[in-house]
């Protein structure tokens, strides 16, 4: 029988349960388990496509096109376990769900009400990801102990080991031990209140992951076991690293967390090989130099608006050995300062994706800037549309070129609305969503591949317009990647060092045992323009 983990936060949110839900999920593949991996989140919205980054960060694409929650990230840069539309419900989705049975007659006339029906709705979310070869299901709950929203899904989970059996599911609660700076303290009463919390509900936690900034003692952690309930070897303490999150699964390991998975669920002996795991760590400690990269967007101030690009970036330092130090900068800072001096001394120019007017004038400074210096350039999906009309402004001579999204009125649309596009109503889940294949010609992208045809995620509604693209093409600007309908999909300009833009989402496919190789080669190409100025600077 499939075995299920179910992992809680508790005291405050944005602890880290996807980071830790994805650590464990690696520490059990490394053991030879099949898993498979889920979040269930408390929120309203069917899914987080439609919601402002500032509130919830990026939207993480899958191969099927669901728009799902950034943990769903976490989950594939630590596992190999596949993901699709049953890896993510919301409360919206599961009541939408229950409300299209109930218009249907499927209750037949019965009273609809949480319990049972919203609650057996999210155990049978849960029951899609088991299998004759699924050896573990982790599931995360989304949100905090206490939250009135987490309460039907903390319901279900209790009532999930009544109908599997206790030695069939199990409980991780990962909770926080706050550091009060005035009087020097750890303080572990927060975390007993949550833990009481989800004794009220019906759930004893199996084990604790107790997160803090500071280290903790033994009789600390001793106390915990006895307040909590909690075997004192189940008590773990998950201490903020030191140099990157891909050295929680050391850290947990270290605590022997498997072995009590293991144990706990009656799951086969075996060991856990993380060797490779302990290489990277390693390159990220021991970097042999360093290299500073722009990301210039408008959701700088957030970190998970853009975590999977600065987690590709990241991931590529590692396979070069080089700590990319990522300079975020806002769009509207170059739009009010210049380019000259917001990027100034970068070696490398990212634009990633977004929505709207905001920022976007900034955005295409950011690609002059790039081009007319030599500095290599990398667009994605925005990027791109803005490296297009950069290019029809400067070049071009088209002086109000523009996309359609941002000016509906510009009399040179070198972005336009894809035609499927043009008669959507709905916002939600209407994208060019999922994997698209995508046909390479010679070029910089093809060369990183190293193959003619590659399948890249998607989420945009706009598109290089092709009644411009001969003209884009006479100023230098050659589409070097198309879809099999002959959408352009790469864009690239031989005439400089390393200039690429792409309408997909590489970042969604880099790990770090295994980086993306346009980010590989971007990052390449900004440590080989650090190196040249260098150069230059010293005399040489």
């Amino acid at each position: 029988m499939t075995k299920h983990i179910f992992i809680t936060g508790g005291v405050v949110s944005s602890l880290g349960k996807g980071l830790t839900s994805g650590s464990i999920g690696l520490l059990l593949q490394q053991r030879g388990l099949s898993i498979r991996m889920q979040k269930l989140d408390p929120y309203l919205n069917v899914d987080p496509g439609t919601m402002n980054p500032f509130q919830h960060g990026e939207v993480y694409v899958l191969d099927d096109g669901s728009e799902t929650d950034l943990d769903l990230g976490h989950y594939e840069r630590f596992c190999d376990a596949p993901l699709t539309a049953d890896s993510n419900y919301t409360t919206g989705k599961i009541y939408h769900s229950v409300i299209r049975k109930e218009r249907a007659g499927k209750y037949l006339g019965q009273t609809v009400q949480v319990i049972p029906h919203i609650t057996d709705e999210i155990k049978s979310a849960v029951d899609q990801l088991r299998g004759d070869e699924v050896d573990v299901v982790i599931t995360e709950i989304g949100g905090t102990v206490g939250d009135i929203e987490s309460l039907p899904f903390l319901e279900a989970i209790r009532q999930f080991r009544l109908d599997k059996g206790p030695d069939n599911v199990m409980y991780i609660h990962l909770t926080l031990l706050p550091y009060l700076r005035a009087s020097g303290e750890v303080k572990t009463k927060p975390t007993q209140q949550s833990v009481g919390k989800l004794r009220e509900i019906g759930i004893q936690p199996d084990v604790l992951i107790c997160r803090t900034e500071k280290p903790v003692t033994g009789d600390m952690l001793d106390k915990i076991s006895l307040f909590c309930n909690v075997p004192r070897e189940a008590v773990l303490v998950e201490e903020d690293v030191e140099h990157s999150i891909y050295e929680v699964p050391l850290v947990l390991k270290r605590q022997k967390l498997d072995e009590l998975i293991c144990s706990r669920l009656a799951l086969p002996e075996g060991a856990t090989d993380i060797s490779q795991w302990e290489g990277i760590v390693e390159a990220i400690k021991s970097p042999k130099g360093t290299v500073d990269i722009a990301v210039a967007g408008k959701y700088i101030e957030l970190q998970d608006a853009y975590k999977s690009i600065y987690e590709a970036l990241a991931h590529s330092g590692i396979t070069h050995r080089c700590k990319v130090n990522i300079r975020r900068v806002d769009s509207e800072a170059i739009e009010e300062q210049g380019a000259d001096v917001v990027l100034g001394g970068v070696s490398g120019i990212l634009v990633p994706g977004g929505f709207g007017e905001r920022g976007v004038e900034g955005k295409v400074d950011a690609v002059r800037y790039a081009r007319e210096n030599g500095i290599p350039y990398f667009g994605i999906c925005y990027g791109m549309h803005v490296a297009v009309i950069e290019t029809a402004r400067n070049l071009c001579g088209l002086d109000k070129a523009h996309s359609t999204e941002i000016d509906p009125d510009t009399p040179d649309p070198v972005i336009c609305l894809l035609d499927k596009q043009k008669n959507v109503v709905d916002m939600g889940g209407t994208m060019r969503l999922g994997a698209q294949k995508c046909l390479l010609t010679n070029g910089k992208a093809k060369d990183a591949y190293g193959c003619d045809a590659v399948s890249e995620r998607h989420r945009h509604r706009y598109e290089l317009n092709p009644g411009y693209r001969d003209r884009l093409q006479s100023q230098g600007i050659q589409v070097t990647g198309e879809s099999e309908d002959s959408l352009a999909e790469v864009i690239e300009r031989p005439d400089h060092p390393w200039f690429v833009a792409v309408q997909f989402h590489p970042e969604f496919q880099s790990k770090p045992t295994k980086s993306h190789p346009l980010f590989d080669q971007f990052v390449a190409a900004a440590i080989e323009h650090s190196a040249g100025r260098v150069s230059v600077a010293s005399g040489k």
